[in-house]
């Protein structure tokens, strides 16, 4: 059986373009810094950042970390939101390998202000940890895109404190599309940044970080203490390139995909959905009844070919991704539709 997967936008599969750009990659060794498709992948990737260099790993959370361990001393504190990525999903990463602790911001938008960023600064004091590095996210957990008055105002105001900003930026192109402009745009407001290619961008693996040359020399080594140095890897980083020159030109259909299905949803009965929220290719909804089976409901759409996480609090999320077609969201909307009905 072929699924509908609406779990993630991770799930995409690589395109045929892809599968024949691994066939005939040309590689090198990338530990020795000599794969021509590699250093393609990442001059292409700083490019596109406005950043001076750029780092090819294997994930998103190895080059958060690694971005940590570059910007931070043992015992600094970070500061981030209680929804961030790093926070919620990166198994206390930055404890165990920067040993830094955590500030965190907790705003119903998941968004940080220059205010929280001021009131979060710790002061000179022997007690307190020192304040080693801002961490801020766009596009949000939440599927929402931060202005770049936002950004600005978080970087500007890191810069007053003489703190260093890595932005993760996992679904960055998504932001990017949603708020109109380049990446670069919203970039420029980090000294470093991470984006995904395994997402909505369908590469099988891998992440790039961007940065100053020092600040990536210094994560390179990083990466080869964590088992991160790879070898002829030029055969992933094809795909990446095709992701930077291709895939990314195409996520306003995955966006347009999760507004329609929004709405179509907010139609059913007993389903409630913030349309408003949905602003690149992820959408939350809730089915509104005490007396809903959320396991039943789970797995009656796995028996029907259609694969998602189960509720978190009563709330469903589902990602649109290239391997979504409308035709497969109506199939999804005609048996959502039926399953509630009798609600």
């Amino acid at each position: 059986m072929k699924f509908i997967d609406l779990r993630s936008d991770t799930v995409t599969h690589p395109t045929n373009e892809m599968r024949e750009a691994m066939a005939t990659a040309i590689v090198g060794d990338d530990v020795y810094e000599d794969d021509p498709t590699v250093v393609k992948l990442e001059e292409m990737s700083a490019a596109i950042t406005g950043h001076e260099a750029a780092l090819f790993t294997p994930s998103g959370t190895m080059a958060n970390q690694l971005a940590i361990m570059a910007h931070t001393k043992r015992g600094d504190e970070i500061i981030l939101g209680h929804n961030s990525h790093i926070v919620a999903y990166e198994v206390g990463g930055a404890a165990v390998l920067s040993g830094v602790s955590y500030r965190i911001v907790n705003n119903p938008d998941d968004t940080i202000s220059g205010d929280d960023i001021r009131r979060m600064v710790r002061a000179s004091n022997i007690h307190y940890p020192d304040t080693g590095l801002v961490c801020l996210e766009n596009a949000l957990s939440n599927g929402t895109a931060v202005s770049l008055e936002k950004m600005k105002e978080a970087y500007t105001t890191a810069k007053e404190h003489n703190l260093p900003v890595h932005l993760d930026g996992a679904r960055l192109f998504n932001a990017a599309v949603h708020l109109g402009v380049e990446a670069r745009k919203i970039a420029k407001y980090s000294d470093s940044v991470m984006f995904c290619l395994s997402k909505g961008l369908c590469a099988p693996v891998g992440s790039i970080l961007c940065g100053d040359a020092a600040f990536i020399r210094k994560a390179r080594k990083y990466r080869k203490l964590l088992g991160g140095g790879m070898r002829q890897v030029g055969i992933l980083a094809a795909c990446g390139i095709i992701s930077l020159e291709k895939m990314t030109k195409r996520l306003h259909i995955d966006h347009e995909n999760a507004i329609y299905m929004a709405k179509v949803l907010a139609e059913i009965p007993h389903i409630t959905v913030n349309i408003s929220a949905v602003q690149i290719n992820i959408l939350f909804f809730k089915i509104e009844n005490p007396a809903f089976n959320h396991n039943a409901f789970t797995n009656n759409l796995l028996e029907k070919g259609i694969k998602i996480n189960t509720a978190s609090d009563g709330v469903y999320r589902f990602v649109t991704h290239n391997d979504i077609t409308r035709e497969n969201i109506d199939y999804v909307l005609d048996v959502i539709r039926e399953t509630v009905r009798g609600l």
